[in-house]
């Protein structure tokens, strides 16, 4: 049947902070089950991360560190087109004609740009326009599915009616997409503070597992990883947070259920219990980095992202030139 039967799916990774052991778990590895059911679009949206004030060395080593890491942990070349957001000089074009079909209360009611704003009243217009800049990348390539969290899906359904209204403007353009409200990964929480969520921009590195993190750093990070006075393995994540954030982590580097290791450390101290968890991540951590050593500086990771940028052109060129034709812009 091949990919012509498949639908399609677009993910965007923001190239901002580290990726950690909670965005593997969380999502990642929803992704990599995913790009079998799918034909799927995989890009680094580094346009959008320029949105805010960024350090331009720090955003430079993100966009291939990302790419790298996300092949590491199993994103498969032959399943997925891979490019940069910014290798694609149509993406930014087609905004433009969208954000002419856009209204300003429209966007200044989005939650992250109200949130954004309120926090740095010199903000960009950019940080008020890139919904729009969201809509593009998923209409540019008619992506059949967004996959998104319930927090990401006001975003689609604005480049829906984005979608809508030029269609019943200028003629049928755009396919509409849908959310693809992902069946949640597991959410791991931060070692210390296990009340909230693993950040890859988190302050605290002590609460936070890198996937980049050097190994003997991530060992003693789950050695010390806050727990509770019960000495007991068990599941209880209101009563005991920090206990129960440290089975989710093995059970979901192993594939165990959480009854298997309540039962398989049922006699064990939360030193032993550490121990156990240590090894699983360290080993896991060592395979990815060994990956990630033979990838990022490749040729293999060039060619991919300059193959990528290409199949996206030539669809995104294809979009802007019908567009420019229905508004009325040729010569």
């Amino acid at each position: 049947m091949g990919d012509i039967m498949k639908k399609t799916i677009l993910t965007g990774l923001k190239p901002t902070g580290s990726l950690t052991l909670g965005n593997y778990i969380g999502s990642i590895s929803q992704m990599v089950k995913m790009q079998d059911e799918y034909k799927s679009y995989l890009f680094v949206a580094d346009m959008h991360a320029i949105t805010v004030p960024n350090d331009r060395e720090e955003l430079h080593k993100n966009i291939k560190e990302f790419i790298a890491l996300y092949l590491a942990c199993g994103i498969d070349p032959t399943k997925n087109v891979i490019y940069l957001q910014s290798d694609v000089e149509y993406i930014p074009a087609i905004s433009w004609l969208l954000e002419c079909n856009t209204y300003y209360g429209e966007l200044s009611r989005m939650i992250q740009f109200k949130e954004k704003s309120k926090k740095n009243a010199n903000f960009s217009v950019g940080l008020l326009t890139y919904p729009v800049l969201m809509a593009t990348d998923i209409l540019a390539v008619d992506a059949d599915y967004v996959p998104v969290g319930i927090d990401q899906k006001q975003h689609v359904e604005l480049t829906r009616d984005i979608a809508i209204r030029f269609n019943n403007k200028y003629g049928d353009t755009f396919k509409i997409p849908e959310p693809l409200v992902t069946e949640v990964g597991t959410k791991i929480m931060d070692l210390v503070d296990p009340s909230k969520k693993m950040s890859k921009t988190e302050e605290n590195p002590k609460g936070v597992i890198g996937l980049l993190d050097d190994i003997s750093v991530a060992r003693k990070k789950i050695m010390s990883a806050t727990t509770d006075s019960e000495m007991c393995v068990k599941y209880d994540p209101e009563n005991k947070p920090g206990i129960s954030n440290l089975i989710n982590i093995y059970a979901s580097l192993t594939g165990e259920t959480i009854i298997d290791v309540e039962e398989k450390f049922k006699n064990s101290n939360y030193g032993e219990f550490k121990r156990s968890i240590a090894d699983v991540v360290c080993n896991f951590l060592e395979k990815i980095q060994e990956r990630y050593n033979e990838i990022v500086d490749s040729e293999e990771l060039e060619e991919l992202l300059k193959n990528g940028a290409s199949e996206v052109r030539e669809l995104a060129k294809v979009k802007f030139e019908m567009m420019k034709k229905s508004i009325g812009l040729y010569r």
